[in-house]
């Protein structure tokens, strides 16, 4: 099984910047699709970014489009997202995702963190 551990969340004002990280481990981590997604108080949970295995194609949900970046470093196992010029509406439990399949697509996410909380305060 592959196991996700997110860290880097916490508290950060508006115009801030947090840089997320999620660690993996148990199988092989290079060839997966990876995502970060995201769910904030009484809304469903969205798709905030994704990365290919080979890295060269991303996906970002239009509300993040110019202040997310979403990387990997398939050496170390992780996959990062940096978040800039955060919004109070980024405020939610953001979860690491793996996709073994490679496809990008929501049902495709397999794996999943059990999240960590980014709270952005106005």
């Amino acid at each position: 099984q592959v196991q996700l551990v997110e860290s880097g969340g916490g508290l950060v004002q508006a115009g801030g910047s947090l840089r997320l990280s999620c660690s993996a481990s148990g199988r092989t981590f290079s060839r997966y699709a990876m995502g970060w997604f995201r769910q904030g108080p009484g809304k469903k949970r969205e798709k905030v970014a994704a990365i290919s295995w080979s890295g060269d194609n991303t996906y970002y949900t239009d509300s993040v489009k110019g202040r997310f970046t979403i990387s990997r470093d398939n050496a170390k196992l992780t996959v990062d997202l940096q978040m800039n010029s955060l919004k109070p509406e980024d405020t939610a439990v953001y979860y690491c995702a793996a996709d073994p399949r490679n496809l990008i697509a929501v049902s495709a996410f397999e794996y999943w963190g059990h999240g960590i909380q980014v709270t952005v305060s106005s």
